[in-house]
């Protein structure tokens, strides 16, 4: 029986939480996800899987730089060396923005590499493997030019239109499900949308356009033997017979991102009677570290115990405290930097500073005898502005209001 390697959404380039690598002229985020690919390919060779299937969004964006595209053909290169027969997806991200411009994985149907398959338009391909022959039905990210006719929606709403998009997919995956039920070669589902019930990801921080959302029902049909799933980087699984699996990205995006494994799937694919197994692929960690400390009487070392209870070794790391006022003088940036000082990356240190009640300029009654200057600074100490920053705030107020004065007489 054939086994196939599922993974998804790559996201090559995005880079938050990074720093220039002086030895490599390259992100160090840039590093870390290629880590995660370079596992994901080193795993489909030393255990000589019989297909990569890979479910879209290979890029951050839709123009990616020549370097990432350079650094995920390295990768492409390596399986189809090695003789593994590579199935790309196109999702939401590899598509452009305008007709007829080319996708970011175009150039390997251009080339027409052999054991190389493209799919940016639904269809059925039949991939030939070590393992034998595999039937995929392919429905990349759904676009309103490849669906619809013209004529039919051009006076549609935007819901409208995203409806109409979500009938089409469904029927057209239905159609294939009856295709799939003949003969004995395994049928895959490779499909780069939302599935209803699926629980999102922090990928709503990165989406492009509008989601197509389908019943589950749709894509769980008996026809097919394995269903791979692209769009959503939470790993999870919607249906056991068949599987209905969303592999989920291999590398953390961000914060949202923080507790979720990433990895990959590997799939033993036989007719009416799939296995499979989720991968975790050594993902950066991400570490978000939040206290109170306003009830401590040293605050900077109540922050360092709880520095110590999380392992920030090798972390990107972000620091949440809150305190009072007269506590922000001893949590000052170099000595929290200094707590971290083990971590990949600090993201951010944050102070959510607790502030006396004042009055709100609505409380004072009526403000018609209060001058500009003091108008200024309640409004300031009600929007909870740095004290150090209102007082240059108003100095440059005082400046304008200065030339203002001499201006006029």
């Amino acid at each position: 029986m054939p086994r196939i390697l599922h993974f998804s959404d790559l996201h090559l380039g995005v880079e938050n939480y990074g720093r220039l690598d002086v030895e490599t002229g390259l992100s160090t985020r840039l590093m870390d996800f290629l880590r995660a690919l370079d596992f994901v390919v080193n795993y489909a060779l030393e255990q000589a899987v019989d297909l990569v299937l890979f479910t879209g969004d290979a890029f951050k964006n839709r123009d990616p730089t020549p370097t990432h595209q350079r650094e995920f053909a390295r990768r492409i290169r390596r399986l189809r060396e090695a003789g593994i027969p590579v199935f790309l997806l196109v999702g939401n991200h590899d598509l452009p923005a305008a007709v007829n411009r080319a996708h970011s994985m175009e150039i390997y149907d251009t080339l027409g590499l052999e054991q190389i398959h493209v799919a940016h338009r639904p269809g059925r391909y039949d991939v030939p493997t070590n393992g034998g022959l595999v039937r995929i039905f392919a429905v990349p990210w759904a676009t309103r030019s490849r669906l619809l006719a013209r004529d039919d929606v051009h006076r549609l709403s935007n819901e409208e239109l995203v409806a109409r998009l979500q009938d089409a997919v469904a029927t057209l995956i239905q159609n294939f499900a009856r295709e799939a039920e003949e003969g004995e070669t395994p049928a895959v589902l490779a499909a780069h949308l939302t599935v209803e019930g699926a629980a999102p990801g922090a990928e709503r921080n990165v989406l492009l356009g509008h989601d197509i959302v389908v019943p589950r029902s749709v894509v769980a049909q008996p026809g097919f033997d394995y269903v791979a799933l692209g769009h959503i980087h939470k790993h999870q699984a919607l249906h056991e017979t068949p599987p209905v699996v969303y592999a989920g990205s291999i590398e953390r995006i961000d914060f949202g991102e923080a507790k979720e494994p990433k990895g990959f799937v590997v799939a033993d694919v036989k007719r009416g009677g799939t296995t499979w197994k989720f991968v975790e692929t050594p993902a950066r960690p991400l570490v978000h570290i939040e206290l109170d400390v306003r009830g401590a009487d040293d605050p900077l070392a109540a922050v360092k115990a709880e520095v110590e209870r999380h392992q920030v070794e090798g972390a990107i790391v972000k620091l949440t405290v809150r305190c009072t006022l007269e506590q922000v003088g001893h949590l000052r940036d170099p000595d929290l930097r200094k707590l971290l000082e083990e971590a990949e990356y600090i993201a951010a240190i944050q102070r959510r500073v607790d502030r006396p009640h004042r009055l709100r300029l609505g409380d004072l009654g009526s403000v018609a005898g209060l001058s500009p200057r003091e108008l200024l600074r309640r409004y300031l100490e009600q929007k909870q502005v740095e004290p150090a920053r209102a007082e240059v705030l108003l100095r440059y107020a005082d400046e304008i209001w200065s030339e203002r004065a001499e201006a006029e007489t």
